[in-house]
């Protein structure tokens, strides 16, 4: 990375320039706000922060390790969450209030219309007011103190502090920062790791193509055999019996949705009244709007544990690298906080004050995502004057708030948000659809978080378990006393028509009270009674290995979960790696047969090996040698090429390139002339686990067979290799996709660009198409050795040291201790003091 030395040149040079020096693609609506001439900007450079703060809680001591992560101490825990307030602010206060502007709606005050749609959609989202109901009910709770302080902190930094580069660029100070803020940073990422509208994007090729067609690269059920729960972690594992969820009772008496219900429950009875045609509500351009804010292609994560029976030192493992979202600097933060409550070291998102993903002195616990249906979308009859909707048999007035967006630089826009007693009602080109999600209502998560930080073993963890409502995850666990968890956490909600449950993968009649959530008050706060009770939500305790990759949670589910689960590429991987060095057969395990060790799992999280290669290349190789000669022989050496590939997607290959680019022509090649003429963007493609498993017969193979796809994808690929001059695999696979929010405009924001191992389908996960990877590694022993990994830095500030500088050991899986403790000298002393 460069140096601070470097660091000053570049932007000296940029600021001399004026803006003309920032412009490389003319987005002159953003760069309307920079003031790069101010002289501003050079106050940024000498960021300190202040060796002594006043606090209002109490005393604290921060210290910043050789890596830049805080390590807060006090006596009093809210005194030590204003520090923990402060540290955050000063390294990432322009992420925190990057945030919080996406979330609100109010990101085009700051930089003009171009952002315009996407404040749309999140002011008609209202997720800032789902996170005052969440605040509502949190300020009452043990964590709503320590949320509190920590918004002093942030806030301490905003009125004494030198401000970032990026707020100067922009030239505007940001807001107070308020616990509702705090709350909305746990909707964004709630919303980035389930907001799916699935059942929209299928219903629209299924009307423009057909229903078959549709099944095919939208399957409900991939055929494979490595659920998260496999045979022998259902038969190895306890579980909970059922009792002691008490607002859930009745409705798990009432539900029963078993697999073969929800299968045969879309009828619905003469009787019921319907109200409007779900097909209604299907509209290419409100789909396209809304595939815009969903989870980003990608989003999910690994996660594994093996027992203590399974290591060298007796203790279990827990190995974790969560793909979300890779920018600069990075999504995570990571800190360490010591009071006589709690000694919890790891990493959180900037804005939430405690440690989401990390461990204390009796645990650690991660998370990745399960793919469950948490969002549900629903048609209506609408009156002609757009003021009512018909609803149980009656007209009903929408519940309406004007809202103004105001535009810097341009003329602010008034809209007109709707609501139904669903949720939000989201509208583009006459076409309306209502949308209830768990998230738009008062949520416990921060609770249970902040438990976990404090908890003393796998009992603790398990009670503060049940807090925690959103978003749906697959938490997995293990404490130093040898014992192991694994739960999906969050609300599931349960669906019926009729009296018969059915399953959310579709578009509701929202006027006839389709598939309603019983319990669910959007903007209120939840009795949550008509959702799957926590005792009957997958689990495993006490497993001696388990992995997840966000594969299908369990093959037959007691409740319906969801149909939008991940490919089992790298859960096969795992679970094969896993299998072969616990029977002794791997080759990079501990020294006892059947050992592992720490380094085990960091070398398994590296891992490149691609298994679609072994789905595909046979097939492929099978094609080629069938194929009309080619006259220049590109083709035959291409093939000579893959079959002597290891399938490893390592930056030095020339196979993995080939494999890499012939994969994405054949899937765009398999859908690209049927979607061209029904009008479906790339948006719609299919996985890639749809396209390698689709028949010869399908309809899309009309004009041209499968083997004749997969040759003329090849084609594509090399003359693209040509076209482009790539010649490995590194050469496309760089970190270009890591990126600062406004780096386009002031590229000296980002990282140097680096090529990389892994693909979509590894356990190395990276993705450079849509800048998704392993946004944060750690392994940890639980009361043992711990070691982490950030893409980037763990400070936000562009001058800093440690804006960048674990970039190169991320790529190389180098990770750094999770200290306990750290000998730096006290970088700020909080006293005493008012507020």
């Amino acid at each position: 990375m460069p140096s601070d030395t470097t660091r000053r040149g570049v932007i000296a040079g940029a600021l001399a320039a004026g803006i003309g020096g920032l412009t490389f693609t003319g987005a002159r609506e953003l760069l309307e706000q920079f003031a790069p001439l101010s002289g501003r900007a050079w106050d940024a450079a000498d960021r300190t922060p202040s060796s002594t703060v006043e606090s209002p809680y109490g005393e604290a001591t921060l210290r910043f390790d050789a890596d830049g992560v805080p390590h807060v101490e006090a006596d009093d825990e809210a005194a030590a969450y204003f520090a923990v307030g402060y540290a955050q602010a000063f390294d990432r206060l322009f992420q925190l209030d990057l945030q919080r502007r996406v979330m609100r709606g109010q990101l085009s005050e700051v930089v003009g219309e171009a952002t315009l749609e996407d404040d749309e959609f999140h002011a008609r989202m209202d997720f800032a007011g789902a996170a005052e109901a969440t605040w509502e009910h949190v300020a009452e709770t043990p964590a709503g103190r320590l949320v509190e302080a920590y918004a002093d902190g942030v806030n301490r930094v905003i009125e004494t502090e030198q401000l970032p580069l990026e707020f100067e660029l922009l030239d505007y100070e940001p807001r107070e920062w308020t616990p509702v803020d705090s709350m909305l940073m746990e909707k964004q990422i709630s919303w980035d790791l389930t907001g799916n509208f699935g059942e929209l994007r299928t219903a629209l090729v299924a009307d423009r193509l057909d229903e078959g067609v549709a099944e095919d690269l939208y399957p409900e059920r991939m055929d494979h055999d490595v659920p998260i729960l496999r045979e022998e972690v259902l038969e190895s594992a306890e579980r909970l019996d059922g009792g002691g969820d008490e607002a859930n009772t009745d409705a798990a008496d009432a539900s029963g949705a078993t697999t073969a219900s929800i299968e045969g429950g879309s009828s619905q009875s003469d009787e019921r009244e319907r109200g409007a045609d779900p097909d209604a509500a299907v509209g290419a351009g409100l789909t396209r709007w809304l595939s815009k804010y969903e989870s980003p292609t990608g989003v999910g994560s690994n996660s594994w544990v093996v027992s203590g029976e399974h290591t060298e030192s007796g203790l279990p493992i827990v190995a974790y690298d969560p793909h979300l979202t890779l920018m600069a600097p990075p999504l995570w933060y990571e800190q360490r906080v010591e009071t006589p409550e709690r000694s919890v070291r790891g990493a959180t998102f900037p804005g939430v004050p405690f440690v989401i993903a990390g461990a204390n002195d009796a645990g650690t616990w991660s998370f990745t995502n399960v793919g469950a249906d948490v969002l549900d979308c629903y048609a209506y009859e609408i009156d002609d004057d757009g003021e009512r909707y018909r609803y149980d048999g009656e007209w009903r007035e929408f519940e309406t708030e004007l809202r103004t967006l105001d535009v810097a630089g341009g003329d602010d826009r008034d809209i007109t948000l709707r609501k139904t007693v669903h949720g939000p009602l989201l509208e583009r080109e006459g076409r309306t659809v209502g949308v209830a999600w768990t998230g738009h209502t008062a949520t416990r998560t921060t609770e249970a978080i902040e438990e976990y930080g404090r908890s003393e073993g796998l009992e603790d963890l398990l009670e503060s378990t049940r807090k925690f409502d959103l978003p749906t995850q697959n938490l997995v666990y293990a404490d130093a006393d040898g014992r192991t968890l694994y739960y999906a956490t969050g609300k599931l909600p349960i669906r019926e028509i009729d009296g018969e449950a059915v399953a959310g993968n579709r578009i509701f009649d929202g006027s006839a009270g389709e598939g309603e959530w019983e319990g669910f008050t959007p903007f209120g706060e939840s009795s949550w009674d008509g959702f799957v009770p926590f005792a009957e939500k997958p689990h495993a305790i006490d497993a001696n290995v388990l992995a997840t990759a966000n594969q299908r949670v369990v093959d037959d589910p007691e409740h319906y979960v969801g149909v939008d689960y991940a490919a089992p590429y790298r859960g096969a991987r795992i679970y094969d790696r896993l299998d072969a060095a616990l029977e002794g057969a791997g080759d990079d395990g501990g020294d006892a047969p059947g050992s592992t060790d720490l380094e085990f799992h960091r070398k398994l999280q590296a891992d490149a090996y691609d298994l679609r290669a072994d789905q595909l290349l046979p097939e492929l190789l099978a094609a080629l040698a069938d194929a009309d000669a080619d006259t220049d022989g590109r083709l035959e050496d291409a093939a000579a090429t893959l079959e002597g590939w290891d399938r490893g997607m390592d930056r030095d290959s020339e196979g993995a390139l080939v494999f890499a680019r012939w994969m994405d022509h054949f899937r765009r090649l398999t859908v690209e002339p049927q979607f061209a003429d029904a009008d479906l963007d790339e948006s719609h493609y299919p996985g890639d686990w749809a396209v390698a498993t689709l028949d010869d017969d399908s309809d899309l193979y009309d004009d041209r067979s499968r083997a004749e796809t997969m040759v003329a994808a090849l084609e594509a690929a090399l003359e693209e290799l040509d076209d482009e001059g790539w010649e490995r695999y590194g050469d496309w696979n760089t970190t270009r996709a890591i990126e600062h929010p406004f780096a386009v405009e002031a590229p000296f924001f980002d990282y140097d660009e680096r090529p990389l191992d892994g693909s979509r389908a590894t356990v190395n996960n990276y993705r450079v198409a849509s800048g998704v990877g392993a946004s944060w590694r750690m392994v940890v022993e639980p009361g043992g050795d711990a070691t982490a990994i950030l893409p980037g830095g763990n400070s936000g500030d562009y001058f800093s040291a440690h804006y960048g500088d674990q970039l190169d050991r991320w790529i190389e899986n180098e990770q750094k201790p999770m200290e306990r403790e750290t000998d730096a000298d006290v970088a700020v002393e909080f006293t005493e003091g008012s507020s």
